[in-house]
């Protein structure tokens, strides 16, 4: 004879359930999506802080025990549905804060307006992150209205898009407040739609930012080219020195010293992912790239380091030539990193190598992000397997995420407690991207996939 608890948890149920929920869903996830919480832009402070407040009070309208802590910078959103001490504890993460977005790169509609086509949301937040975290909430107001025996406690972020820098400080100040069994993140992407999946690790994230001035104004090319140093020119050629545009390898001696490379297991998981070129190119809007074979570009996103060159200001940016030699420029740069690569020493890595080949150049070493390995046995991954069967209807695999998130590895260290994914977000979603969006079909699974994982969390019962 089925458990108790399954009662009321049968995927005809939820889908009921789901369906009777929609209005509601999009309504909230409308008035998350035009509070624009650019958490990167002082001029968007404001609305970062009302993002929260808004979050809060929807919390708190749904039964919570809702709190929003002061950190130093934005403020972190924790909310508890507390059903038994001596259940299990889930805490699930998402964040509230978003990239930057102006119509003028591309958008087809307001970014910070919410706008519904059929099935499809348009706005930014929509997939990173707000449309997964509410999808994440609705399922857990089904758990908790069908008495599954798990406590749920939610902690939204305020400072993921810029690299987390007060969330580790501000959870070492709520432990008790935070204590968990378990945590379980959701802004994570699939590798199509067509197969989910769950990520095996993150790579991790180190920024700087070079500057060069090699004089006070801009000065004619004519007079003075030849003679005075162009630091535009000089930072393309420490860039070029740093590495290979056309390949991608990193020339920076000691670079790839700790990086380990993916296992058989793992490779043979890329394998059989699903993932093809053609559906690669087709949702990142790529005309080209360095290389062509799906297992070879899975391994380059997911499994290996990297070097990028985000932007290089600098110089006459208008109409025509302006024939002017420029004092000044700045690249901005980061290094995507694998587990087992350390910040600090690529810091220390990247800066030496760039002093050597340009003493008067200036590095500038942003906030990093360590790389986490990620756990794909045991009874929390097939938990999360089953839940992701139970509402797709197909098992996901499970692949490093070339993204990273911060708050992972300091949940773990700080909170004690080991950290899952559950992913709803599709490659042609647009993270990062202009005209982001959402989908009904991929937030209504999310509610169903949610719901039976925290059921089945909560019939495992503690210490597992």
């Amino acid at each position: 004879m089925a458990s108790p608890i399954h009662k009321g948890f049968t995927r005809k149920s939820l889908l009921d359930y789901s369906e009777s929920q929609r209005g509601s869903y999009e309504k909230t996830l409308r008035e998350l999506v035009e509070i624009p919480s650019v958490s990167a832009d002082p001029k968007h402070h404001t609305d970062v802080s009302s993002v929260v407040s808004q979050a809060a009070a929807l919390m708190t309208q749904l039964g919570a025990e809702t709190r929003v802590l002061e950190t130093g910078g934005h403020p972190l959103l924790h909310a508890r549905f507390d059903h038994d001490p001596d259940a299990p504890t889930i805490t699930v993460y998402n964040h509230l804060d978003v990239q930057p977005a102006e119509l003028a790169e591309g958008w087809r509609s307001d970014p910070f307006k919410f706008t519904k086509d059929r099935d499809r949301y348009w706005g930014r937040g929509t997939t990173d992150d707000k449309g997964p975290a509410l999808a994440a909430l609705w399922g857990a107001k089904y758990a908790i209205a069908h008495d599954a025996p798990v406590n749920i406690h939610f902690l939204w972020e305020a400072e993921e898009e810029i690299g987390s820098p007060h969330f580790e400080s501000t959870i070492k100040k709520h432990t008790e407040r935070m204590k968990t069994d378990s945590i379980v993140v959701s802004d994570t992407v699939w590798v199509s739609r067509e197969q989910p999946a769950c990520p095996a690790g993150l790579r991790g994230l180190q920024g700087f930012r070079i500057s060069l001035e090699t004089g006070a104004t801009d000065q004619h090319s004519g007079t003075a080219g030849g003679a005075a140093r162009n630091p535009v020119a000089e930072l393309c050629q420490l860039i070029a020195a740093c590495f290979d545009a056309r390949t991608g390898e990193v020339k920076i001696p000691g670079f790839y010293d700790d990086v380990v490379e993916p296992t058989e297991a793992e490779l043979a998981d890329l394998q059989k992912s699903g993932f093809t070129t053609e559906a690669f190119m087709r949702d990142h809007e790529f005309k080209s790239l360095r290389v062509e074979d799906p297992v070879e570009i899975m391994k380059r996103i997911w499994c290996a380091p990297t070097f990028e060159v985000h932007g290089i200001s600098g110089g006459y940016q208008g109409p025509g030539v302006k024939t002017i030699v420029p004092p000044r420029a700045t690249a901005i740069v980061s290094c995507r990193l694998v587990p087992n690569m350390d910040t600090d020493k690529i810091a220390r890595l990247v800066e030496s190598f760039v002093k050597e080949q340009n003493p008067d150049a200036e590095v500038e070493i942003e906030h990093g992000l360590p790389a986490y390995r990620g756990r794909i046995d045991g009874p929390h991954p097939d938990a999360i397997r089953a839940a992701m069967r139970f509402a797709f209807e197909k098992d996901p695999v499970f692949v490093r995420e070339g993204g990273s998130i911060g708050a992972v590895v300091s949940m773990e260290n700080v909170l004690d407690a080991p950290v899952f994914f559950l992913g709803l977000s599709l490659p042609e979603h647009g993270y990062h991207a202009p005209n982001e969006n959402f989908d009904w079909r991929q937030a209504e699974g999310g509610m169903l996939a949610f719901a039976d994982y925290f059921r089945r969390v909560g019939e495992m019962g503690r210490g597992r």
